[in-house]
């Protein structure tokens, strides 16, 4: 099969470029692209420069919200089209992860299997490749170097930061994929934490003869929002006054994003996200009530909290339905009904999501235009992946909005969403701690310390009110402290929904200048949309429906045998064929499900 040649008719700076018509006809299944079938500027301009370059190792950095999946998706189908590879193996922080990307794979024609388990060592004969976590590459790193060096791969890394993120994972990775045929890298925050090279990247020393990552292209947030690519977002800060008992017993009260020393700022701020107080509910009925206007020009809008913990979490819950009538999605990460519960809230229309941690990277929800930040998590990488999920763009003018304590590290980093960071493996420049100055790892282990101490015996947060502080959007701040259920915090909250983000900014100067005036609207009600019909499950989603399905049957027709389990599935296999069950397709699973269900009505 001869190698497909680039298109040389593509205008990186268009708005889109059509490229699945250039799918030869030996592929006809992957030549329906759906929604991957137009090419954002950015994505071509990339896949034009990786085309040319042939490379063994390509790093795409893209903000989130950019469109990654896409990108990497044509690359697998250029290069399976090609024969370049015969295989495609997806790699993912977590397992809601794996199914994302099966899905999205299948709608461009690759069969990826997203349950594959170390156990099989062989996915079936009739997918592409499989989708793997991290952990599970890192547990068995020989398996999969096994299966990459039987058939020429592509690898595709996503995320590949979390290569970093224990010694195991990136001596995993690398053992496991160092034989790969093409390896592709992607990340929307490629700086990390530490100083520990991660797999598959590039280093290069700077001026400063500090070694930082090197991207083969790089498509940041502040292009993406000129180009609309993504949704702007203003940011709603709150203050408030704190109480709280440290661990020796002392009492102490302070005003949430004054200057403060780093124990007492971490201290005010788990006070005010204390379930128990009223920062958190007033912040809340802030956020629902900016839910509200903005659902009166997109009706399917949804809101996610960020939990610290499942305690919080379902506490929050609690509060919301209380607050919006309605009962609120909870995520928890030990669920094993977490990706479903995520992918329903996706598909639906119902008003808010509260999770802890496991949505805050790559999982793909849209309608997302609300976000509450209470969490305690404040490292650059953890609040950029946090705020990525609010800004995927589905049409132009939506804006989403986000609710965070008024506390200097977030504000800092929410007045620098535009900034592009790269991994660097040593700073030449200490603080007067003798840490390393701009060291994320240093700020991480002093929050984690401060953290620390609010686990002792005898801190208690007491109590905390809720004062609207300031809005930033654009590098600006608009606003000063007002009373929550102000006029000023209803100018804010009243913000329509369907915005350019210059129109933004004109309207924060207005709200602005009135507020200076008054030194010298209600928000608008909005109604879901109403789902219309049961969305038909994707492939993914229907052959687990089989299996569950399959396996209940068979642990019927076992009890009422007495035969053991995997004599029955032998039995099936024998007279239906196939595979076992974790390799088999649906239409496999689904005739054996029709065969026991003839023998409990006595048919051969």
């Amino acid at each position: 099969m001869s190698a497909r040649t680039p298109r040389t008719d593509l205008n990186p700076k268009s708005a889109s470029v059509h490229a699945a018509e250039s799918l030869p006809p030996a592929f006809p299944e992957r030549a329906a692209w759906g929604t991957a079938g137009s090419l954002r500027a950015w994505q071509a301009e990339a896949l034009e420069r990786y085309l040319a370059k042939s490379p063994q190792d390509f790093l795409a950095v893209a903000t989130p919200g950019a469109g990654k999946t896409t990108f990497a998706l044509r690359i697998a189908t250029e290069l399976l089209a090609a024969g370049t590879v015969r295989k495609v193996t997806v790699v993912c922080p977590t397992e809601h992860l794996k199914t994302q990307w099966a899905e999205s794979a299948a709608r461009v024609g690759i069969q990826l299997d997203p349950d594959f388990t170390n156990a099989q060592r062989e996915e079936g004969a009739f997918f592409d490749g499989v989708c793997l976590t991290y952990a599970q590459v890192a547990a068995n790193p020989e398996l999969h170097r096994s299966r990459t060096r039987r058939r020429t791969t592509l690898v595709i890394l996503d995320e590949i930061h979390h290569g970093g993120d224990a010694l195991s994972w990136g001596d995993g990775i690398r053992t496991a994929f160092d034989a790969a045929t093409r390896r592709l890298s992607l990340t929307g925050t490629p700086f990390r934490s530490d100083t520990s090279p991660i797999p598959f990247v590039e280093y290069a020393p700077g001026p400063d003869g500090v070694s930082r990552s090197q991207a083969d292209y790089t498509y940041g947030y502040t292009e993406a929002l000129r180009d609309g690519v993504v949704r702007p977002v203003m940011f709603l800060s709150y203050s408030g006054h704190m109480r709280w008992q440290t661990k020796q017993g002392d009492v102490v009260e302070a005003t949430l994003g004054e200057p403060l020393t780093k124990d007492m700022t971490a201290q005010a701020w788990r006070t005010a996200l204390n379930p128990v107080g009223d920062w958190i509910p007033a912040v809340l009925q802030a956020a629902n009530d900016r839910l509200t206007t903005i659902r009166g020009s997109v009706p399917d809008a949804g809101g996610l909290v960020i939990a610290s913990d499942q305690k919080k979490a379902r506490a929050y819950a609690a509060q919301l339905e209380a607050i919006s009538g309605e009962k609120p999605v909870v995520v928890l990460s030990d669920d094993s009904a977490a990706s479903g519960r995520i992918a329903e809230f996706a598909a639906g229309d119902s008003r808010w999501m509260v999770a802890v941690r496991m949505v805050s990277e790559g999982v793909d929800v849209p309608r997302l235009a609300v976000g509450v930040y209470a969490t305690s998590a404040s490292t650059p990488l953890f609040f950029a992946q946090a705020i990525g999920r609010f800004v995927r763009v589905r049409r132009r003018g939506e804006t989403a909005t986000i609710f965070l304590p008024s506390v200097p590290q977030l504000l800092e980093l929410a007045n620098e969403m535009e900034k592009s960071r790269d991994h660097a493996l040593q700073n030449p420049h200490k603080d007067e701690d003798g840490l390393w100055d701009d060291d994320e790892l240093a700020r991480a282990n002093r929050d984690e310390k401060a953290s620390d101490q609010l686990a002792l015996p005898g801190f208690e947060a007491l109590e905390s009110d809720a004062a609207f502080d300031r809005a930033l959007f654009d590098g600006g701040e608009f606003g000063s402290m007002a009373e929550v259920g102000s006029d000023e915090e209803a100018d804010f909250l009243g913000i329509p929904g369907l915005l350019e983000p210059d129109q933004v900014t004109t309207l924060l100067r207005q709200h602005q200048a009135s507020q200076s005036k008054r030194q010298g609207g209600a928000p608008k009600s909005g109604a879901g949309s109403g789902a219309a019909g049961v969305p038909e499950l994707s492939e993914t989603q229907r052959r687990r429906k089989a299996r569950k399905e399959l396996s209940g049957l068979v642990s019927a027709w076992a009890r009422k045998s007495g035969e053991p389990h995997a004599q029955v599935h032998a039995e099936l296999r024998r007279i239906c064929g196939g595979p076992e069950v974790a390799r088999a397709s649906s239409e496999q699973i689904e005739a054996r499900i029709e065969r026991v269900r003839r023998w409990f009505v006595g048919r051969k």
